[in-house]
């Protein structure tokens, strides 16, 4: 299995299935190491690189325990603390999803957050996975102004429950 296949699989494994190691998530999304090892017949090592070479730093490993930072879609209780975003932050999707965002904004879509970037080239790369790239501007800043509530990962992306359209800024020549 290459170091992708297996950031693949761990991705799912602790975002999607952790019953699949035999482990319920405990608070803040940790599983035990052990578990995973044993799970993907791969050694601490192997899981140790992976951690430490994923370009989007998706993984926390400490000690005998590994979380996913963000993008789970079972129960999991992160406690991530709010934070203050920055005026603007950015979302990357493709075309086809304008029209459902232009009327209800931004949705988890399964997930327990809405994830926001802190720049515009790391939402181009989100967006690009589905083809051409729509980035949009939310207005964070008034967001939080109007009692939005946002948390920071562990890896620099910005979490919320939901973004409404009023806060969304297309760019140009995507108007209605």
């Amino acid at each position: 299995m290459t170091d992708e296949q297996l950031s693949r699989r761990l991705a799912y494994l602790l975002r999607h299935a952790p019953g699949d190691l035999g482990v319920t998530l405990e608070p803040g999304g940790w599983v035990p190491v052990r578990a995973v090892l044993r799970h993907l017949r791969i050694s601490r090592e192997q899981l140790a690189r992976v951690v430490a070479t994923n370009h989007k730093q998706r993984y926390t490993l400490d000690g005998e325990r590994i979380r996913a930072n963000q993008g789970h879609s079972v129960p999991v209780e992160l406690d991530l603390a709010p934070a203050v975003p920055p005026a603007q932050l950015y979302h990357g999707t493709h075309p086809a999803a304008l029209p459902a965002i232009r009327r209800e904004g931004l949705r988890t879509m399964g997930r327990h957050h809405v994830h926001l970037s802190p720049d515009p080239q790391t939402a181009r790369r989100v967006g690009a996975r589905r083809g051409t790239p729509v980035v949009l501007t939310v207005e964070a800043g008034a967001m939080h102004a109007a009692g939005h509530v946002f948390y920071l990962s562990t890896n620099g992306v910005w979490l919320t429950d939901a973004v409404p359209p009023g806060f969304l800024v297309l760019p140009p020549g995507l108007l209605p």
